[in-house]
């Protein structure tokens, strides 16, 4: 049976962007855009709203522009307004070949918004696709607020695609506009215009308000849709859209023998990761894919079953998204969960010295305590009074300085090996200036400190600003990555001290 191809658009520098709070630079937009065609291989790109601002224009223009230059211009897609033209002249200036022409998918919207009669809307829109037409540009129609259409004025939508399948449109573009559709109503509404033109491309555009976007998804593609919207890390309006990661997921594990995309799902990850730094919108940690939770395991009966025959795994395996399956310890750590930490990094217990260790980590977590993989060796250590860590490296002593007008500074002197090394630096503050010190230390010792990618500082719930502080730090080296924290009741020196963990691992 031959795989029905279905297509991919990615709306995250449109639909996405009106996530509250985000709003991308245009080298931000460009760079989100190649990745979006060149890593992720997504069909098609949704990057911005006509006529916004002078801004958007050069964001879009930059972009087209590039596009045009690697044969993706018909692959770039702009949303247009009915407004005589004035859309069309924008696109024609920033170089868009192809828009998404907004016009009232529901007699609600056209009564009340518009104020027109159906026959009104309609010329005006086929004034605009003539106009597009004339300057080379492609035409699709979205009908906003297309699932209300459905429910409450049916007559309305078919008489409005009775129309539109007369026209030069090359898609017709079907939102949840308010994210209102169950799952059964996704199918019927679907399969009704799917089977009255069969001969037509229909795209679904899903909101997430009920979660249940990706569900909504699954019905459209049985229904016969030819493609979807989606965004990544599910952005977008409210609380969001169908999510790109998800829905590819799905797609691969429960449509394989029936439906094809080309979506490369090792990129999904780092492609989230990245958004997730430039728009600032946190990643829930067990958002579905791409979140950082759901590829560990936490439970110790788990993971004795994945040493067991993997009994406790599934299709969604981290390795087809380019991640790691990790171990979490705490207080539901049993010894399975600790003895995978500990191969990983290359020990081995005997039997009573792991119930040993196994008691202290539970005893940590029942605190609240984070503990990490690369806590373990000093917890071994402490546990069985070892000599397990031998720090080589001291951070022997340092001034920091901050005055106001002056930059900060930071003189700092490192024992390596029993020799005494010192340097002085600056920085944008006390802390980045410790860290320029040491690198400039290091680097005269031909050796490469790690990375910093995150830096996170918190206190205990409640307590005073005198409370213990801890920084905890997620370095990078080559192509690894590990976490150091510190403690202490001054925020930077616990930082050093997270530092000074980092450079005995």
């Amino acid at each position: 049976m031959k795989k029905r191809k279905i297509e991919i658009m990615d709306t995250t520098l449109r639909d996405g962007e009106q996530t509250s709070g985000v709003s991308f630079s245009s080298p931000e937009k460009l760079t989100i855009a190649k990745l979006l065609l060149e890593e992720l291989h997504v069909d098609r790109i949704e990057i911005a709203s006509a006529r916004v601002s002078e801004g958007e224009f050069q964001a879009v223009k930059n972009i087209t522009s590039w596009a045009s230059e690697h044969n993706y211009i018909n692959k770039v897609e702009v949303l247009t307004f009915v407004d005589g033209g004035r859309s069309i002249d924008w696109m024609k200036e920033a170089g868009a070949k192809v828009q998404n022409l907004l016009t009232k998918g529901s007699l609600n919207h056209l009564t009340h918004q518009l104020k027109k009669t159906p026959e009104q809307h309609f010329s005006e829109i086929k004034e605009v696709i003539e106009l597009a037409q004339k300057e080379g540009i492609a035409t699709n129609v979205y009908l906003e607020d297309w699932s209300n259409g459905m429910r409450n004025s049916q007559e309305y939508v078919f008489q409005f695609l009775d129309f539109l399948v007369t026209q030069p449109v090359v898609r017709i573009l079907l939102p949840d506009t308010l994210g209102v559709l169950t799952h059964t109503e996704t199918y019927e509404y679907f399969s009704k215009i799917t089977a009255k033109y069969p001969n037509t491309h229909f795209d679904f555009h899903a909101h997430n308000d009920y979660d249940l976007s990706v569900a909504n998804v699954m019905e459209a593609i049985k229904a016969g849709a030819s493609g979807l919207h989606l965004t990544v890390n599910g952005m977008g309006e409210r609380a969001g859209n169908a999510p790109l990661a998800s829905v590819v997921a799905v797609i691969n594990d429960f449509f394989k023998d029936e439906i094809e995309i080309q979506v490369k799902e090792t990129a999904l990850y780092s492609v989230s990761k990245l958004i997730e730094a430039f728009s600032g919108f946190g990643v829930p940690a067990n958002k579905p894919v791409v979140g950082e939770n759901v590829f560990t395991q936490t439970a110790g009966i788990h993971a004795d079953g994945d040493n067991k025959n993997n009994l406790y795994f599934n299709d969604l395996m981290p390795e087809r998204f380019g991640r790691k399956r990790k171990y979490a310890l705490g207080k539901t750590s049993g010894k399975a969960n600790i003895e995978k930490n500990l191969q990983e990094l290359g020990l081995e217990l005997n039997d009573e010295d792991l119930k040993k260790v196994t008691q202290r980590i539970i005893e940590l977590g029942d605190k609240k305590e984070q503990v990490t993989k690369e806590d373990l060796p000093y917890i071994i250590s402490d546990v069985l009074n070892s000599n397990l860590i031998q720090e080589k490296i001291t951070i022997d002593s340092y001034v920091l300085t901050h005055s106001k007008g002056l930059q900060p500074s930071t003189t700092v002197s490192v024992l390596i090996d029993g020799e005494r090394f010192e340097e002085h630096a600056q920085g944008d503050g006390q802390f980045d200036a410790f860290l320029n010190a040491l690198g400039k230390l290091y680097k005269k010792k031909k050796m490469v400190l790690p990375k910093l990618v995150d830096y996170a500082v918190r206190i205990p719930p409640g307590s005073t600003s005198d409370a213990l502080c801890e920084t905890i730090i997620t370095w990078q080296n080559k192509d690894k990555r590990f976490i150091t924290r510190g403690l202490d009741s001054d925020q930077t020196v616990s930082a050093i001290k997270a530092t000074q963990r980092m450079l005995n691992i």
